[in-house]
């Protein structure tokens, strides 16, 4: 999963990137702007109903591709390859946290079963934390 989200789905949005002077002139803008808040609005809806561990980080990951192709379609690009960066950094981290906590469940992905596990990892916490608030865009981190 990690290998999916990091460089096959992301590699589109760096060649949309890469090529936003040849986008930027034409209706498909207004189109992706649509879609990526459609994207963002879906993927955040469907987190918030799951139990999977590894499927709420998949769904997180979508939303935030959904917001660099908004970031893109209203013309900051350069703002949109960082927010790729810094996602990449900060989604490869809670992906490691996320393994370490699943191993430590012997392989049980549901977080109705996951309370307490602060007590036990505090290492692993304090980086699934700080991952999630750079992510959400807390200030004097990156996703701000």
């Amino acid at each position: 999963a990690l290998v999916h989200s990091s460089t096959l789905v992301t590699a589109g949005v760096y060649l949309l990137i890469r090529f936003n002077n040849l986008l930027m002139e034409t209706v498909f803008i207004k189109f992706l702007l649509l879609i990526s808040g459609l994207t963002m609005f879906m993927a955040g809806i469907g987190a918030n109903y799951e139990f999977d561990l590894k499927k709420i980080i998949a769904l997180s990951t979508l939303s935030q591709l959904g917001l660099m192709m908004s970031i893109l379609s209203m013309g900051y690009y350069e703002l949109s390859y960082f927010h790729l960066l810094t996602h990449a950094m900060f989604k490869a981290l809670l992906f490691m946290c996320a393994g370490k906590i699943i191993h430590l469940m012997n392989d049980n992905q549901d977080i109705r079963l996951m309370g307490g596990m602060s007590l036990y990892i505090p290492l692993t916490s304090l980086c699934l934390n700080i991952s999630n608030l750079a992510l959400c865009g807390i200030p004097f981190l990156a996703g701000f």
